[in-house]
């Protein structure tokens, strides 16, 4: 596996974070994006204390101008990207009646559209080097769930965007995986409990009580996952949705 550049979108917090971190532990030099580049001083801060290293870009993954700048600052300050996992997201969560179309175009725009600027590209720096790794957040959420018809939507979306990036792309040694989390402590969570007006306690608990494995989820537990799929011994595993959810889901 040649020394590698990777991209984390999302990386300020969450699972994000832990990803950047457990690539620049693996040896991978680690761009760090979100929306506010302060926002991303923490993980990149992290990642240098440990020895690594480590570029903070704010840019919307949504905005094909910003995604392109961030990728040739990327290439100019770090080099070549040949890892690239998108994990930028947001919720916006209701029924379907309640439902705007900007709640709606939003979840799409960061997932759905985010992830296939950011794919399209770094695509070229992987063709070019015969090697690539993409790997695409999904969710267990794909499978449908309740108040999430945009979220539920877009994560399906990018299941179907990774098996077909894993056949336009394999024959230039370039891989992509997807990760459906099931339920995991983060933020984002924590946020889904407040909409539903209970403590994340109470909600944690409820959740922990459907998962065999009998916990929930970390960040580090995807970071661990996204690691696999990175590795050159995952080379002929392609094309793949995991379910890292404690437990089975399909």
């Amino acid at each position: 596996m040649p020394d590698s550049v990777a991209i984390v979108t999302g990386a300020a917090r969450g699972i994000g974070a832990a990803t950047a971190r457990r690539l620049a532990a693996d040896g991978h030099a680690v761009a760090v994006i979100d929306l506010d580049e302060k926002s991303c001083a923490d993980t990149v801060s992290a990642i240098e204390s440990a020895g690594g290293k480590a570029l903070a870009i704010g840019a919307d993954v949504s905005d094909p101008d910003q995604v392109q700048s961030a990728v040739d600052r990327v290439s100019a300050e770090l080099g070549a990207p040949l890892v690239l996992v998108n994990n930028a997201g947001v919720l916006r969560d209701n029924m379907l009646f309640k439902m705007s179309e900007d709640d709606w175009d939003t979840v799409m725009n960061v997932h759905l559209r985010g992830a296939f600027l950011m794919s399209r590209a770094v695509q070229k720096h992987m063709v070019e080097a015969k090697f690539g790794r993409i790997v695409n957040l999904s969710s267990t959420s794909a499978l449908g769930n309740r108040g999430q018809a945009n979220y539920s939507t877009a994560k399906a979306g990018l299941q179907g965007l990774t098996k077909t990036l894993s056949i336009e792309l394999g024959k230039y040694g370039v891989t992509a995986n997807a990760i459906a989390p099931g339920f995991i402590a983060t933020d984002m969570t924590k946020a889904t409990a407040e909409r539903v007006g209970v403590s994340f306690e109470e909600f944690s608990k409820a959740a922990v009580g459907s998962i065999p494995v009998a916990r929930a989820g970390e960040p580090d537990d995807i970071a661990n996952t996204v690691s696999f799929f990175v590795d050159e011994r995952s080379s002929f595993v392609s094309g793949q949705v995991i379910y890292v959810a404690g437990g089975p889901k399909v």
